[in-house]
């Protein structure tokens, strides 16, 4: 078995990509590959509600996914909300809050409904945070933000000169949570995709080759262990220590 990390970070993300990819290359529909990657998030989700990791997010349908075929996009959806749905009581069993964030309001009624649900169920429950973006983009999430912020300026609720940087984070999705120590993706490409831009600014990038429904809890480990060995210096010449939760980010979880 993989030894454990000496330093786990609080905020785990993980960009979720090779469903497709990893389907075609067996011969099966792309459907198939999502199948296998609601089965992969499952055992992640457990390894770090295992390990204590305070905060995992997970990228499962962006802005731009409405790009794919209908009737893939369809099949995702009902897939996500049976997933929600039948994982609901294991969520309160273990003490986990759910958190959806992106704009909700373009998602079938069913799944809006069980989101719903199974947040307002989850929101008291203090044992760690699982993040579900859905309809979600970085850039869309930062507009909304300024355009809160902008009403409230312009109803005289805000002065200008009060906006900053604590502000703009209080008006994102996140709102509450720790940035993201670590940010995984799957499946060889290197890229971002407009995940969490401003939340992830000085978060460690770990990139696989590993396709997300092959992502096992061993390779999820080694990725932490990549993370322990590196110097985190946030523009200084020192590493600097992780600096102890807020009563905020406390709440958060």
């Amino acid at each position: 078995m993989t030894d454990l990390p000496t330093t786990l970070p609080r905020h785990v993300a993980i960009i979720v990509d090779g469903n497709g990819r990893w389907a075609e290359r067996r011969g099966l529909p792309r459907t198939e590959g999502h199948r296998a990657g609601i089965e992969a998030l499952k055992r992640i989700a457990e390894e770090s509600r295992r390990l204590g990791i305070s905060v995992l997010s997970l990228y499962l349908f962006s802005t731009e996914n409405w790009r794919r075929p209908a009737s893939e996009v369809r099949f995702l959806m009902t897939l996500l909300r049976r997933h929600i749905r039948d994982n609901r009581d294991d969520l309160l069993k273990h003490n986990v809050r759910l958190l959806a964030i992106g704009d909700l309001s373009r998602l079938p009624a069913g799944l809006r409904r069980e989101v719903a649900r199974a947040t307002e169920l989850t929101r008291h429950c203090d044992g760690g945070t699982l993040v579900a973006a859905l309809n979600y983009g970085s850039r869309a999430e930062i507009a909304r933000a300024a355009q809160a912020i902008a009403r409230k300026v312009q109803t005289g609720e805000l002065a200008p000169g009060a906006v900053d940087e604590a502000l703009i984070e209080a008006h994102l999705d996140t709102a509450g949570l720790p940035p993201p120590d670590l940010l995984i993706r799957t499946s060889g490409e290197k890229r971002l995709s407009n995940f969490l831009l401003w939340q992830a600014s000085y978060a460690e990038l770990y990139f696989t080759e590993t396709l997300w429904p092959d992502f096992s809890p061993e390779e999820f480990t080694q990725a932490l262990q990549e993370y322990a060995r590196r110097k985190r210096r946030y523009g200084g010449l020192e590493s600097v220590p992780r600096r102890p939760e807020t009563e905020r980010e406390t709440e958060a979880r």
